[in-house]
């Protein structure tokens, strides 16, 4: 027997499979499907998954449901994920970058003779990056430079009207982990 929340249609639970599919980083399993959409039969979970990937395949699409360990995954056929692989999972900034400039964030304004001491000469390519990406700003101040952080990087992590960034998601994590040993 099929056990439907607030009486989801067969169209919409395939919609709401196909789109926790494409969104999820991972794959999900059949109970987590059925938990998502509200259906406490997995073989009608199953029967939909199955519906979409021969959706799929019949619409000649570029996407694809595959099963993956004990669950299934919405990915790209090939030739497509080589061609657009360079556009996924690509952070904008290095995570050695990111601690460099949770540590400025917190200590702003700072001279760059301070975090090449924390962190280690490898720092100095870290903080070119986040010259060249706007977060932060150098400017020359004897044999030193200070570093600031940019409006760009507000924006970014969302503290463009905070007067602090104790709180936010975006460095919090970041900033109270210790500097060095290899970032």
């Amino acid at each position: 027997m099929i056990r439907m929340q607030d009486n989801v249609s067969k169209s919409e639970a395939k919609k709401t499979v196909e789109a926790a599919l494409f969104v999820s980083a991972r794959s999900l399993s059949i109970d987590e499907l059925a938990k998502i959409t509200g259906i406490a039969s997995t073989g009608y979970i199953k029967d939909l998954i199955d519906g979409l990937m021969q959706e799929y395949d019949a619409n000649d699409s570029s996407l694809k449901i595959e099963p993956i360990g004990n669950g299934y995954v919405m990915t790209l056929k090939e030739p497509y994920a080589s061609k657009v692989s360079q556009l996924a999972g690509q952070p904008e900034i290095s995570r050695p970058a990111l601690r460099i400039l949770a540590y400025i964030s917190k200590n702003e304004p700072i001279m760059q003779s301070k975090i090449i001491g924390v962190f280690g000469p490898a720092a100095y390519s870290h903080i070119k990056e986040l010259v060249e990406k706007g977060f932060i700003k150098a400017s020359r101040q004897g044999r030193t430079k200070r570093l600031d952080t940019t409006q760009k990087f507000k924006e970014y992590f969302d503290l463009a009207g905070s007067p602090t960034m104790e709180g936010k998601a975006g460095l919090s994590a970041v900033q109270s982990q210790d500097p060095p040993n290899g970032f």
